[in-house]
C-alpha cells in the first residue's frame, strides 16, 4: 500500500516539476521543437512526404510549393524528407556523444570529489591531459583510421569532452560531500558507491542537466560540421551537415536551399540551451526557502603510541589529539583526551561551545571535518581500533554497531528521499533484507520511536516534519542497524523544552530496552542529570574533570565545573541575574601553555599558567585536571 502510494507521489512530483518547466513559454516552445524533431526522425519512413533519395530532374532547385513544402535540391530531391531522414543520423551521433560524456564525466567527477586524495589527483591529471589534446585533430585521426565513421568519432568526442564535466562535477561534489546528510549516510555504514549514486548524484542533477544541454548543442554543431566536411553519411544519404554542403555549391543559384538545414541546426541548438536554463530555474524555484548547511567528511589519520584501552569499555578513547590546518600549520583543537563508555552506560560530554566536544565525538567515528587530522591516539570499539581500520571494515561498523545522531536532523536527513526510503536504505545495507522486509522494519522503527501515524510520516520528506518528528526519525535511522553504541551530538539543542523531555525519555526507554551504550554531547546540565551515569567536562580541547554525575553535581573539583554548574539556567532564581562565566573559550591558536582555563579562573595563580597540568586521579571514577584538585583550600575558596 505504501509502495503504491510512494510511486503515485513520485509520479505527481515529476509531473509538477515538468509543469514548472513548461509554464515558461520559451521552454514550452523549445520542448515542442525538440520533441517534434525527434518524432520526425524516429518516424521518418511514415511521416516523410517522399523518398529522400528519389530524384525529380524536372523540378530542380525549386522553392517551397504545395508538392514540396521546403523545396527541392540540385537533383530534385525533397528537402523536407531529407531533413527528416538526416535528423536520424544526427541525433544518433549526438546521443552517443552525450552518453559517453555523461558516463565518463559523472564517474570521474564523483570519484574525485567524494574520495579525494590520490584519486582526485589522478582524475585532475587525466582531465588536464584531455584538455591538452586538440579535439578536432583527434577526431580527424579517428575518422582516418575508421573510414569516415562519424559514430565512432562522436564517441571519441564525448570521451575527450567529458574532462570538462568531470571538473565541474568534482567541484560541486566537494561541496556536497560536506553536507550533514552525507556525513549521516557515511556514519550509518553506507558504502561509497551507494552514497555517491543515491545521495550525491540527485543533488547534482540540475547541474548535470544544464551542462548536458550545452554539450548537446556543441555535439550537434560538431557532428554537422564533420558532415559538412564530408566525414558524415556519404552521398546520396542525407545529413544536416551534408545538406549545408550541397546548398553551399548552389548558393548563387538558389539561396533558399541553405535556409532549411541551417534553421534546423540553429533552432535545435537554441532549444537545447533554453531547456537547460528552464530546468535550472525550475529547480531553483523548487529549492527556494530550504536551508542547507554543511557537515564534514572523513579524513585520514596518523596514529601515535598511546596508553592501553580499558578492557571493560564498549568504547575506549586514549590520548586523542586532533589538529586542523590554520594559517598553513596544524593547530591542536583536542589534546590527549581519555574517555571510556561501558556497555549499557550513558556518558555525557559537557562544555561550552568551542570546547571540542563535537570533534571528539566525530573522531570516535573517524568522521572528522574536512582538513582534520588525528595526530595521535586510539579509539577502540569492540576490539577494533577505529583509527586504523580500512574503509570497508569501518563502514561495516558504522550504523550497524555504532549509531550517530547529529545536532540538526533537518540537515542530516537527505531531503531528496522520503523517510521510508532513507530508513529502508539503511536497513537493507545493514541486514541485507529485501524491500518488503525493510519497509516493514522501517515502519516498526517509526512506531518504536513513538511517532504518530508512521505510515503517513514514512511518505514525507525531512522538510515536511516538525523538529521533534525529525529528531525521532534521526533516532530511528540511528537504530536501524541495532547498534551497541549510540553517539548523540546535542540531540535536543534545536527543540523546545517539552519536546526535549520527550526525546530524552525516548532515549532512556530505548537504552533500557536494547542495553546500548550512549555517548551524549551536550552543554545542558539538565540533560546530563536526566540521562547520564557519568560525565566528562571539556574545556578548550581538554577534559578537565570526569566522574559520576552525582559527584560532579554535589562535589565538583575543577573551577570550570563549578562555574558551569553555577551558570546552569535551570538553577536560576526569580529576581536575581543569571550567573555567567566571564570571557569566552579561547581560540586554539591562543591557548596558554598551562591550564587552558587559567585566564578565566577566579583562583588561578602564576603556577597554573606556567606548564601543562596533568590529570589527577581522585578515585576509581574521578579524574581532575587542576593543581588544587582534592585540596581543602580549593573546596573552601573555589
Amino acid at each position: 500500500m505504501i509502495a503504491a502510494a510512494e510511486v503515485k507521489r513520485r509520479s505527481l512530483a515529476r509531473s509538477r516539476e515538468v509543469a514548472r518547466i513548461l509554464r515558461r513559454p520559451l521552454a514550452a516552445l523549445a520542448a515542442l521543437w525538440i520533441s517534434g524533431v525527434l518524432v520526425c526522425a524516429l518516424f521518418a519512413p511514415v511521416l516523410a512526404p517522399s523518398n529522400p533519395l528519389a530524384q525529380d530532374l524536372t523540378s530542380v532547385l525549386a522553392g517551397p510549393s504545395q508538392g514540396h513544402l521546403l523545396g527541392t535540391d540540385d537533383l530534385g530531391r525533397d528537402v523536407l524528407s531529407r531533413l527528416m531522414y538526416g535528423a536520424r543520423d544526427t541525433f544518433l551521433a549526438v546521443g552517443e556523444a552525450i552518453g559517453v560524456w555523461l558516463a565518463i564525466g559523472l564517474c570521474l567527477g564523483l570519484l574525485a570529489g567524494y574520495v579525494g586524495g590520490w584519486v582526485d589527483q589522478l582524475v585532475m591529471r587525466l582531465t588536464e591531459l584531455a584538455y591538452a589534446l586538440p579535439a578536432i585533430i583527434m577526431l580527424l585521426v579517428v575518422l582516418a583510421v575508421f573510414s569516415n565513421n562519424d559514430q565512432i568519432a562522436m564517441v571519441v568526442f564525448g570521451l575527450i569532452m567529458s574532462a570538462g564535466l568531470a571538473r565541474v562535477v568534482r567541484g560541486s561534489a566537494l561541496a556536497v560531500r560536506e553536507e550533514a546528510y552525507i556525513t549521516a549516510a557515511k556514519v550509518s555504514g553506507l558504502g561509497a558507491p551507494r552514497i555517491m549514486v543515491r545521495h550525491m548524484l540527485p543533488r547534482l542533477r540540475t547541474l548535470v542537466i544544464v551542462q548536458a544541454s550545452v554539450f548537446a548543442g556543441l555535439a550537434l554543431v560538431t557532428e554537422t560540421g564533420l558532415a559538412f566536411l564530408g566525414f558524415g553519411p556519404q552521398p546520396p544519404n542525407p545529413s544536416w551537415g551534408g545538406m549545408i554542403a550541397d546548398a553551399e555549391t548552389v548558393l548563387q543559384r538558389q539561396p533558399w536551399l541553405m535556409v532549411p538545414p541551417a534553421a534546423a541546426i540553429v533552432l535545435t541548438v537554441l532549444a537545447f540551451g533554453i531547456l537547460g536554463d528552464a530546468v535550472r530555474d525550475a529547480s531553483a524555484d523548487k529549492r527556494a526557502g530550504r536551508v542547507r548547511s554543511s557537515m564534514p567528511g572523513t579524513t585520514a589519520s596518523v596514529i601515535g603510541t598511546v596508553a592501553p584501552p580499558s578492557e571493560d569499555a564498549v568504547l575506549s578513547i586514549r590520548s586523542l589529539t586532533v589538529a586542523f590546518p590554520v594559517g598553513g600549520r596544524l593547530v591542536n583543537v583536542v589534546e590527549r583526551v581519555d574517555l571510556d563508555v561501558r556497555p549499557g552506560e550513558a556518558v555525557g560530554l559537557v562544555g561550552e561551545s568551542g570546547s571540542g566536544k563535537t570533534v571528539t565525538a566525530l573522531s570516535a567515528l573517524n568522521a572528522l571535518p574536512a582538513g582534520g587530522r588525528i595526530v595521535s591516539g586510539r579509539c577502540v570499539f569492540d576490539g577494533h581500533n577505529l583509527f586504523g581500520l580500512d574503509p570497508a571494515t569501518l563502514r561495516r561498523l558504522r550504523g550497524r554497531r555504532v549509531g550517530f545522531i547529529g545536532q540538526d536532523p533537518m540537515v542530516s536527513l537527505d531531503p531528496n528521499f522520503t523517510i521510508l526510503a532513507l530508513l529502508s536504505e539503511a536497513i537493507r545495507s545493514h541486514t541485507g533484507q529485501d524491500r518488503r522486509a525493510a519497509r516493514d522494519r522501517a515502519l516498526d522503527l517509526l512506531r518504536r520511536v513513538s511517532l504518530p501515524d508512521p505510515d503517513g510520516i514514512a511518505r514525507r520528506r525531512a522538510f515536511e516534519l516538525s523538529g521533534g518528528m525529525a529528531q525521532r526519525v534521526a533516532i530511528a535511522l540511528a537504530l536501524a542497524g541495532e547498534p551497541s553504541l549510540l553517539i548523540a551530538d546535542e540531540p535536543t539543542t534545536a527543540l523546545d523544552v517539552t519536546v526535549q523531555a520527550e526525546v530524552l525519555a525516548l532515549l532512556r526507554r530505548l537504552q533500557a530496552e536494547t542495553g546500548m551504550a550512549i555517548l551524549l554531547v551536550t552543554h545542558d546540565w539538565g540533560v546530563v542529570a536526566s540521562i547520564c551515569h557519568r560525565a566528562a567536562v571539556m574545556y578548550a580541547g581538554q577534559i578537565v574533570e570526569q566522574g559520576l554525575v552525582t559527584e560532579l553535581f554535589t562535589r565538583p573539583q575543577h573551577p570550570y565545573t563549578k562555574a558551569l554548574l553555577a551558570a546552569n539556567p535551570h538553577l536560576a532564581e526569580k529576581g536575581r541575574p543569571l550567573t555567567a562565566i566571564p570571557g569566552t573559550v579561547p581560540l586554539a591558536t591562543e591557548w596558554p601553555a598551562g591550564c587552558h582555563f587559567s585566564e578565566r579562573c577566579p583562583i588561578a595563580t602564576p603556577e597554573c599558567a606556567a606548564a601543562p597540568i596533568p590529570l589527577v586521579t581522585l578515585g576509581d571514577e574521578r579524574v581532575v585536571r587542576c593543581i588544587r584538585a582534592g585540596r581543602e583550600e580549593f573546596v573552601e575558596t573555589g
